[in-house]
């Protein structure tokens, strides 16, 4: 995928030939996975066109299209690599929002799963701008399933790789939304504890996390939030113009940015919500984030929720390699999160 886009970037011509040809090959999956949502009545979807004759729109068709076989080779990967001992099951719940939308995700459970038997869950969020399941996340969903917790990787609404309507961002409102219903939907399976769930995530999937134990305070039983975004008005304050503009073009914001609409701003940033989480909470960071500086997010995290007496722990490491990602990293410091994350879920999950 890299040599493609260095490739088009030189203007060669071959590389476009490639391209074109991994759209046609993925185009059988872009049709299945079209077939798997649910029609509804109301307002009509509008689809890129696939027959767009303009450059702007076979570009993007093209880049649906390469998200849509990225996420197939993802799932190919991990089977690849795991499974001898991990099913993972690609899945469409509904969303719990009125447009009732079909949201992918997928489930994590052992290859022989004990029938009768209900396990604990962890919700994994990821972060990131129309990010995707990606095999950074493989050694923690095996870790955790290799520990007996079933796992649910929701693809929310401003994911890639399942077309328009999954794509579109709307921060703080359909992503948190979609992540609470896979909860929901997690814990109607006849093989999970819906009294045993937890949920985790990084950067943009911290900040979800953190807006779905204030939004649901009962619904999970612990939390783990690494670097994650808890303040979006600071983010904006320190962000590109183009990333400034880009959120704020969201449906949520209409438009604006925050010295024009900042009760939307304020209302999806789960630092002036921390009076709501009654789940145990653990944060993890680093010092040297440049993306989701500590200073201006889980440090204020960490004061107020000492400041209300909730239920929590943290540890801050030192400038640990891969800063914002350091949790990804084969590090000491990554690999000591992860111990510190299952040890956490291990205190409030078991019987």
């Amino acid at each position: 995928m890299r040599l493609l886009q260095r490739n088009l970037a030189r203007g060669s011509t071959n590389s476009i030939g490639s391209l074109l040809l991994f759209a046609l090959l993925s185009c059988p999956i872009a049709r299945a996975q079209e077939a798997a949502k649910a029609p509804a009545e109301g307002a009509l979807t509008n689809f890129s066109d696939r027959n767009a004759k303009d450059v702007p729109q076979q570009v993007n068709r093209l880049t649906q299209e390469v998200f849509l076989l990225k996420a197939e080779l993802t799932v190919l990967a991990f089977r690849q690599e795991f499974g001898d001992r991990i099913k993972i099951q690609r899945v469409w719940f509904p969303a719990s929002t009125a447009d009732k939308e079909m949201i992918p995700a997928y489930i994590f459970t052992p290859v022989n799963l004990a029938a009768g038997k209900k396990l604990p869950a962890i919700v994994m969020v990821h972060g990131g701008n129309h990010i995707q399941l990606e095999n950074m996340w493989f050694p923690w969903i095996a870790e955790a399933v290799k520990r007996g917790y079933v796992v649910i990787h929701p693809e929310y609404r401003g994911s890639s790789g399942y077309d328009e309507v999954v794509y579109e961002n709307n921060y703080g409102v359909t992503d948190v939304a979609d992540v609470l219903a896979s909860a929901a939907y997690l814990g109607k399976k006849d093989f999970v504890d819906p009294n045993r769930l937890g949920i985790f995530g990084h950067s943009r999937g911290g900040m979800i996390v953190l807006n779905a134990i204030e939004h649901e305070p009962k619904r999970f039983k612990a939390a783990v939030e690494i670097a994650g975004l808890s303040d979006l008005v600071s983010f904006m304050g320190y962000k590109t113009e183009a990333r400034r503009q880009d959120i704020a073009s969201q449906k949520n914001f209409g438009g604006k940015l925050p010295d024009k609409n900042l009760p939307a701003y304020i209302e999806v940033s789960p630092a002036f919500g921390v009076e709501k989480i009654v789940a145990p909470l653990l944060l993890l960071s680093t010092t040297g984030d440049k993306t989701v500086p500590y200073q201006l997010h889980n440090k204020r995290m960490e004061e107020a929720l000492k400041a209300y007496g909730k239920v929590f722990d943290s540890h801050l490491y030192q400038l640990a390699p891969g800063g914002h990602s350091f949790c990804w990293a084969d590090t000491d410091e990554g690999h000591d999160s992860m111990k510190r994350t299952f040890e956490w879920f291990a205190k409030y999950l078991t019987p």
